[in-house]
């Protein structure tokens, strides 16, 4: 499953590492959009397989941002 941002912004932090298993709404990362700090939830529970992204990227709403499992 392709966990991809809802909105376009900056990429403020990324709480998980390749490998972590994850629980459905754990905090995966967060972005900054309109100056407003928005957590990336997790949709459901499995393995991160893969992130798209690093503290700092600009992402475009849509973008893929991690990779579960």
């Amino acid at each position: 499953m392709e966990v991809k941002a809802r909105m376009p912004g900056q990429v403020m932090a990324i709480n998980v590492a390749v490998g972590d298993a994850v629980n459905a709404k754990d905090v995966l990362g967060t972005i900054e959009a309109m100056k407003m700090e928005q957590p990336i939830p997790c949709p459901k529970a499995g393995t991160v397989k893969e992130i798209k992204i690093a503290v700092g990227d600009k992402v475009k709403s849509g973008q893929v941002l991690f990779v579960i499992e």
